[in-house]
């Protein structure tokens, strides 16, 4: 099975590759509206899903990934339409000269070929990726977890009727609908048909595909957030991004998970900052160091474990821990972080720069909230994934980050002396 979908994903990366930016956006348009007109069909699959997700005992922050709504639905669909407006990659000259030999020679962008996707409880995923790699040309093959087996294969199939609409092959963009785990080893060593592969999923999804893909692997997406509050910064602002930072969407790997606070601002924040909590229905686990200042003010703050600094929780508990100064709290993300989205909140224009300077994580924040890291939000359309490592992309990956380049040589007759 996966050979011929191996095949036919090659097939149509070919013919996706001459497609110009009118006709991709045409294809797109028609994807988003048939979203739209079939949303009854995609919504009935996926709580299908849902029901099953939860008889199994799958977890609210889960479950609120797995679970679509007509205006989650509507918003994955103009998402779609948003990328029609995004400035497509392919074609573009990077740069370029004439040499010496008299070759002229450029720099131009390209499709990557195909792209291999394998997510778990996302449903969204199906669709950015799809409509990412259309864009510029690509054809994909996703494999999403068995979770969300029904909700892809209606979403897929509406996909692959707007693309027989515009004469397109429906193997652009095909879902390997069989749970069975074994597919995904497989799906690992098609190095002969995928060009990238890129796993959204926990630490134990990354470390598979990282040991054991014959693909070059993009890895990411795990959120380990920190947020650091400087002895500058004001608390009733500062509340309001922790809060949102938190509480906007808990269970996204953008949420923040740890805060830690400067100790020269304790006597004024911590009184605020419990209250707000409370008021919010956010668990705090402490560390040794702010336990008991803690309790003072919110008794039912919890002992902090330590691997609760190295893990996500994707639900509102929040880790919080004193420490002395900046160089201590990047000490802290430095040990503990993902290099996802780390931030601080001050008023102090030389401590946002030392701690840009210092932090190596790919967004970095002053005095914002780290739910920005997203494609949409950083103006890249929907997004195929948030990239922790450094090749050859970074962040939420959009459009370009799906694009390779090649050399074009033009000669008149040019011969090498």
């Amino acid at each position: 099975m996966l050979e011929s979908m191996g095949k036919a994903a090659r097939e149509a990366s070919y013919q996706l590759a001459t497609l110009t930016t009118e006709q991709k956006n045409q294809v797109l348009l028609t994807i988003a509206g048939q979203l739209e007109k079939e949303s009854a069909v995609i919504l009935a699959a996926n709580d299908d899903d849902v029901a099953q997700a939860r008889a199994n005992g799958m977890g609210e922050a889960l479950l609120d990934r797995l679970t679509l709504t007509p205006e989650r639905l509507k918003g994955i669909a103009d998402d779609v339409r948003q990328v029609c407006n995004l400035a497509d990659p392919v074609g573009q000259i990077m740069d370029g000269g004439v040499l010496e030999s008299g070759l002229r020679i450029e720099r131009r962008r390209v499709p990557l070929g195909v792209v291999g996707v394998i997510y778990e409880a996302r449903p969204n995923v199906t669709v950015d990726v799809a409509s990412l790699c259309l864009k510029t040309g690509n054809a994909v093959i996703l494999r999403g977890g068995k979770e969300t087996c029904k909700t892809n294969a209606a979403t897929v199939g509406v996909i692959q009727n707007a693309l027989k609409l515009h004469g397109l092959p429906a193997g652009a963009v095909q879902a390997i609908d069989n749970p069975d785990r074994q597919l995904v080893a497989e799906m690992l060593k098609m190095d002969r048909y995928i060009d990238m592969l890129i796993p959204r999923g926990g630490a134990g999804l990354h470390k598979l595909c990282r040991e054991q893909s014959t693909i070059p692997v993009i890895t990411g997406g795990i959120g380990v957030c920190h947020l650091y509050v400087d002895d500058t910064m004001d608390t009733e602002v500062a509340l309001d991004i922790i809060v949102n930072a938190k509480k906007q969407r808990p269970s996204a790997c953008n949420s923040l998970e740890t805060l830690l606070i400067d100790k020269n601002i304790a006597e004024i924040f911590l009184p605020a900052f419990c209250q707000r909590m409370a008021e919010e229905g956010i668990t705090l686990h402490a560390d040794t160091n702010i336990i008991d200042a803690v309790r003072t003010f919110l008794p039912e703050v919890v002992a902090v474990k330590a691997a609760d600094y190295d893990d996500e929780w994707l639900s509102l508990d929040l880790n919080v821990k004193y420490v002395d100064s900046l160089a201590q709290a990047v000490s802290h993300i430095r040990e503990h972080g993902t290099q996802h989205s780390d931030g601080i909140l001050t008023r102090s224009l030389k401590n946002a720069s030392n701690f840009v300077d210092l932090v190596d994580s790919s967004a970095v924040y002053v005095n914002a909230s780290t739910r920005f890291t997203d494609g949409g939000q950083f103006g890249l359309g929907a997004e195929v994934a948030v990239s922790t490592q450094k090749l050859h992309a970074r962040g939420p990956m959009g459009l370009e980050a799906l694009t390779t380049y090649k050399w074009v040589a033009w000669g008149d007759d040019t011969l090498r002396r």
